[in-house]
């Protein structure tokens, strides 16, 4: 383990960036004013928000070269990089798993490859159908987006998008011989495709809006396309104003999804939230676009998940239940309000669930802890013991088998897909190869942090074996909030190994405003209770060095996409408890959201600019307009991707230059760019171990671990 330097303070310890690196680049200011609700706010970098402004990307340019000229000055970083690329390398990783006509299809990302393929598995004979990595030219890479097998396994649909954009094209793939069938349907980012039973055809969502601009997301349509015909005469089943009996909002999106041996198919009105609303008609009427969709559940109804199985209509449903209850109604009469209870409320959160044969498997949580139940056609409830405390996603059953798969993690426990059998056997199928990773060194807790509203909020810490509780050790903190997520739950991460082999603590902060107490841990977290988020982050970390696991000059905190409010919020609230700030791909300037394509979608959770309870809650989280000039900000990497869907570039360049403008305590503030990247999604290992290796020199240089100091 590398030591802090302790012969002297660490004010002394930590060194200014080399003095041959140039300065960073001064952003040019040109102020706009924006009157709210009778409050003028001043914006200082308005002119970032325009990509095709002539100066916007020789900022980035400069910026980026001026992050690379620092961070590659660090003594160290190239050995840590080294280092990492080892640890991810010796690691396999299976994203996905899933069984349909009797083969098994799964995304793996195999040891030391540097994408993800899909592969399938039948009779004990394995073969790769789709290689990104083979598609991808020494300039620009391919990532495989989203896939579905057919239910007879004869057909695949996929989506590959270029460069980490996620701007997905629709291919299909017949299985048995790999060969990609002659249509391609572009703008299905998200197109939730659901399958007809005899593997004809399938519903999909297609995005109308252009890329890069506000209204991408906005007023999308639901579409069916029929294996061999031309997608241009696909029918358009459902859009915006389509049906006057379906009224919805221009954020909430259409998708048709169907459920294996039954006659109905649900219309799935989404958005950001992970309410839905719901109608059902029969699968033919749909399909002859002359459904007349019947109500099913409205978003106040809170159903979070919903499942057809022949005509039995199942419901996962939080109102009045914020941990969740599995109701029941028949498809004839299928409204929330007659719906029977069969699971109710219990300890644990219901966070989904998939169809099995055998009945239902939910996924359950407690605090980001997994659970595991099994819910039987008669109503008996079984949980299924998992054998440690971990991590379970990407819940996946096939209604033609008992059982379900699904993937398994702690946090040193390498991830496997696992499978339960309908005795509620729970085993590892091996699919993932174990790295060849010695964990015996290190160690994990949990601990709860009482905050300042007297709520215990549960956080975990990583690290090696014989840590001594001195107050002397960095530490970096990481929490998201957001969405009713369980953001930050027990995963092996193979990277922060590195991190914490240099002496650090590594930790998770499980904040509230996501889903680790069900519903009301998101909206303890949500809207004018947002402050709680990052609130709950700063009493954790107060309470991190009252423990004496670290302390103010030691201490680092992280957060990525909505996980940026949180850091940045913190980072502008209580400057001077942390060292250094890690914004990665993160929300600064949300009060600016119209002006990006990812914008409008999000007001459900952060509120509507154009009402004044709206504002209010948008400007509480806008770290951008919480800078303040003359403040002694802490250290600070901002990193973001030029072709990044979800937060726009703007976010972290404008936040860069606001912090570089207004600190008073001369510590960097760099932002970090990724030209060939965009929310990190679709990023490849070697982009993601890059970013990593950048990110850790950065924090063993600002918490003074010797080896790291640059002059």
């Amino acid at each position: 383990m590398t030591a802090i330097n302790r012969r002297e303070p660490l004010a002394l310890a930590v060194a200014a960036a080399p003095s041959a690196v140039p300065p960073a680049p001064v952003a040019r200011i040109a102020v706009v004013s924006d009157s709210y609700f009778g409050e003028t706010l001043r914006d200082p970098y308005r002119w970032m928000e325009n990509d095709q402004e002539p100066d916007w990307l020789p900022f980035l340019e400069a910026q980026d070269a001026h992050t690379r000229a620092v961070l590659d000055a660090i003594p160290g970083r190239a050995a840590l990089l080294t280092r990492i690329e080892r640890l991810s390398g010796d690691a396999a990783l299976t994203r996905q798993a899933e069984r349909a006509g009797g083969k098994l299809f799964f995304e793996q990302r195999p040891a030391s490859a540097d994408n993800y393929r899909l592969l399938v598995e039948e009779r004990g004979v394995r073969r790769v159908l789709i290689d990104p990595t083979a598609l991808s030219s020494a300039t620009s890479h391919m990532s495989l987006d989203w896939w579905s097998p057919s239910p007879d396994g004869s057909h695949l649909v996929y989506g590959l998008s270029r460069d980490g954009s996620e701007d997905s094209v629709l291919h299909i793939l017949t299985v048995a011989d790999g060969v990609d069938l002659p249509e391609r349907i572009a703008n299905t980012e998200g197109a939730h495709p659901a399958w007809l039973d005899d593997g004809s055809g399938f519903f999909y969502n297609q995005l109308t809006g252009r890329v890069d601009t506000p209204e991408r997301y906005l007023d999308s349509q639901a579409r069916f396309h029929r294996l061999g015909s031309d997608p241009a005469s696909d029918p358009i089943l459902m859009k915006r104003g389509l049906d006057p009996r379906v009224r919805y909002e221009k954020i909430q999106a259409p998708a048709v999804v169907t459920f294996q041996g039954s006659r109905h198919a649900l219309l799935v009105l989404a958005d950001v939230r992970r309410e839905v609303r719901l109608l059902i008609a029969p699968v033919a009427d749909a399909l002859a676009n002359r459904a007349r969709w019947q109500p099913v559940a409205e978003f106040e109804d809170e159903v979070t998940d919903v499942t057809i199985d022949g005509d039995t209509l199942y419901l996962l449903a939080n109102r009045d239940h914020p941990r969740g209850r599995i109701l029941q109604a028949p498809v004839s009469a299928p409204a929330v309000a007659g719906a029977t209870e069969v699971l109710p409320q219990g300890q644990l959160v219901i966070e989904d669930f998939a169809r099995a044969r055998d009945g239902l498997y939910l996924r359950m949580t407690d605090g980001g802890i997994a659970g595991l139940k099994r819910l039987s056609r008669d109503g008996e409830a079984v949980d299924v013991a998992l054998p440690f405390d971990g991590t379970l996603s990407a819940l996946a059953a096939d209604p033609t088998e008992d059982g379900a798969l699904f993937s398994f993690t702690g946090w040193l426990a390498p991830a496997d897909i696992w499978s339960v059998d309908a005795r509620g056997k729970v085993a590892p199928t091996g699919l993932t190869p174990p790295p060849a990773i010695d964990v015996s060194g290190y160690t994990s807790e949990r601990r709860f942090a009482t905050v300042r509203d007297g709520t215990r909020v549960p956080y975990s810490l990583i690290y090696r074996k014989g840590l001594k509780r001195d107050g002397q050790t960095p530490a970096w903190i990481c929490a998201y909030g957001s969405y009713g997520s369980t953001g930050y739950t027990p995963s092996f991460n193979p990277r922060t190994l590195a991190l914490i082999d240099a002496g650090f603590v590594v930790g998770y902060a499980a904040v509230r405003g996501g889903g680790e107490y069900g519903r009301e841990w998101h909206k303890a977290g949500q809207l004018m209770n947002k402050p709680n988020t990052w609130r709950d982050l700063i009493d954790v970390c107060q309470e991190l060095c009252a423990q004496r696991y670290s302390a103010p000059e030691r201490l680092a905190i992280g957060g990525r996409s909505a996980g940026g409010i949180t850091v940045g919020r913190a980072l502008t609230e209580r400057p001077e408890l942390f060292a250094a700030v890690i914004d990665g791909v993160g929300w600064s300037n949300p009060l600016r959201y119209v002006a990006e394509q990812n914008g409008y979608g999000e007001e459900p959770e952060w509120g509507a600019i154009s009402e004044p309870a709206g504002y209010r809650a948008l400007k509480l989280i806008d770290s951008y307009q919480a800078v303040q000039d003359g403040v002694a900000y802490p250290a600070v990497l901002l990193t973001t991707g030029v072709t990044d869907p979800r937060v726009a570039p703007f976010h972290a360049a404008k936040m860069a230059a606001r912090l570089q403008a207004a600190s008073s305590s001369g510590k960097p503030i760099l932002l970090r760019v990724d030209f060939d990247a965009g929310h990190g999604v679709g990023s490849t290992r070697a982009q993601q171990d890059r970013e990593a290796a950048d990110t850790y020199a950065f924090l063993l240089w600002r918490t003074g671990v010797r080896g790291y100091q640059p002059g």
